[in-house]
C-alpha cells in the first residue's frame, strides 16, 4: 500500500478510537519528531489496528493492558482509556481489566493505572 494511503488509513483509525488524540498526535510531535507521529499512524493505526482477527474493543483492551503492565505510560493510557469508552467498552470492563492484572503485574502498576482511569472517567462526567 502506498505510504500516503497508509497515513490516511491510520489517521482514520485513530479518529475512530479517539478523535481528540487524532487531532493532537501529529501536532504534538510536529516540531520535534514528525516522523514518529507518522510511524504511529502508518504502523500502529494502519498496519496493526486494521488487521483481521480482533475487534476494535479487543484491541483497546489489549492496548490498555500492555500500557498498564509497562507502567509510566499515563499519557498513552489516557488516550486508550478514552478509546475504550469511544469504541463501546464499559467502565466495568475497563476496571475489571485492571483488577485482572493485579496478580500478574502487582498492585503499584494497577493502582497507578486506576488513578488515570479515575481521571478519564471524571473528565467524561464533567463533559456530560
Amino acid at each position: 500500500m502506498e505510504n500516503k494511503q497508509r497515513l490516511i488509513n491510520g489517521k482514520a483509525m485513530l479518529q475512530r478510537v479517539d478523535a481528540e488524540a487524532a487531532d493532537h498526535v501529529m501536532a504534538s510531535l510536529d516540531r520535534v519528531a514528525p516522523d514518529v507521529a507518522k510511524l504511529i499512524l502508518e504502523f500502529a493505526f494502519n498496519d496493526i489496528y486494521t488487521r483481521p482477527g480482533l475487534s476494535l474493543q479487543q484491541r483497546e483492551l489489549v492496548t490498555i493492558t500492555s500500557l498498564l503492565t509497562q507502567g509510566d505510560t499515563a499519557d498513552q493510557l489516557r488516550v486508550h482509556l478514552n478509546g475504550c469508552l469511544n469504541v463501546g467498552l464499559s467502565r466495568t470492563e475497563i476496571v475489571e481489566t485492571c483488577i485482572h492484572c493485579i496478580p500478574y503485574v502487582g498492585f503499584p502498576k494497577v493502582l497507578n493505572a486506576l488513578t488515570v482511569v479515575k481521571e478519564v472517567f471524571t473528565k467524561k462526567e464533567d463533559l456530560s
